[in-house]
């Protein structure tokens, strides 16, 4: 279906990187990392990465292309949720002389990387899988919290697998306790709204210091970027940034549980993005499997479910080469341009 070498990459709002498969069963070779805002469109970003990548093993001309879009694929030309550009298959395809241009949501491909992670991948919060237990082979979730928030369910289906992606990022998130219910005002909403993503991503956590700081004090504190509440929490500089990491956590546990019973997640929850990796110590305090398994009638079906932070390295371009390289075993949603 895709003619080697592949042009894998994976955009997002802040940053998009690329690479070259260049045969099937081959680990992806980084081209390079832009910044998204840095080029007025995607095939504009593609040239700036084949052209820092000629010399790299393996990078040479794409014959197809599929590309993993932070955004719902829903038409030929997809908008980023969170930035200025608009990914067309068609466009990309002929920009480059391509046979086939496939164009998918960003969880898709992190999903697919989820059916061949190994354990040296993973970092456990809370218990581990055990051997052999029943369960493994059920569905299995990928979320994660970075520029925005997304999540994909992996469902075996007899010999294959189907990824479902989602926009569980903009469902309405709200209070669960008394001490919620007094910071909720003091929160800044996104077109009147407080949604998952909204709290759960780099903005959310800047947002989550923001109202604390508020609550606690009445007024308006410094404007710290998601980098510098991550810094200040951790060092403990701030006691408004460490609330708000500690609150983060637990806020995650409860989304990542809410996900994991809408799919029967038994095979696991796998947390990527941005944050997540950065802050496995304030996740593994207790707070986010507490979240996690407060899910009266069925605590004792999520105490079960283990949850892990994926730490490997760009696991979307992993799982984008499998895409590629495997393309009778997944079954996904996605935009497909092929040349007359």
């Amino acid at each position: 279906m895709f003619e080697f070498p592949v042009l894998v990459g994976d955009i997002g709002g802040t940053n998009s990187r690329f690479a070259i498969v260049p045969e099937a069963g081959a680990a992806p070779v980084l081209l390079s990392r832009e910044e998204t805002a840095g080029h007025p469109d995607p095939s504009a970003a593609i040239r700036a990465s084949l052209a820092r990548g000629a010399g790299a093993q393996g990078s040479t001309a794409p014959r197809s292309a599929i590309l993993a879009v932070a955004a719902r694929v829903d038409g030929p030309a997809v908008q980023l949720t969170n930035a200025h550009w608009v990914i067309e298959g068609a466009r990309i395809g002929q920009d480059f002389g391509l046979s086939r241009a496939v164009v998918v949501n960003d969880y898709v491909p992190v999903a697919a990387g989820a059916a061949g992670i190994s354990p040296s991948e993973l970092t456990p919060i809370g218990p581990r899988r055990e051997e052999g237990r029943a369960g493994d082979q059920g569905a299995r979730l990928v979320l994660g919290p970075g520029t925005g928030f997304g999540a994909a369910a992996l469902l075996p289906v007899d010999a294959r697998l189907l990824i479902v992606s989602t926009e569980s990022g903009h469902v309405d998130f709200g209070p669960a306790t008394p001490a919620e219910l007094a910071l909720w005002p003091h929160l800044e909403r996104v077109e009147g709204r407080v949604t998952v993503e909204t709290l759960l991503s780099g903005p959310g956590l800047t947002r989550l210091h923001a109202g604390l700081h508020r609550l606690r004090t009445g007024t308006d504190g410094p404007h710290l970027d998601p980098a510098a509440v991550t810094e200040a929490g951790l060092s403990g500089a701030d006691p408004d940034a460490t609330a708000a990491l500690n609150l983060f956590a637990k806020l995650l546990g409860r989304a990542c549980g809410d996900l994991a019973l809408t799919f029967l997640a038994t095979g696991g929850v796998y947390i990527g993005g941005g944050i997540a990796p950065r802050i496995v110590d304030v996740l593994r305090q207790g707070a986010f499997r507490r979240a996690f398994e407060h899910k009266p009638p069925f605590v004792a079906q999520m105490q079960a479910i283990p949850t892990s932070v994926i730490t490997v390295h760009d696991p979307a371009l992993t799982g984008l080469a499998a895409l590629a390289s495997q393309p009778d075993r997944f079954v996904y949603h996605g935009q497909v341009w092929r040349a007359s």
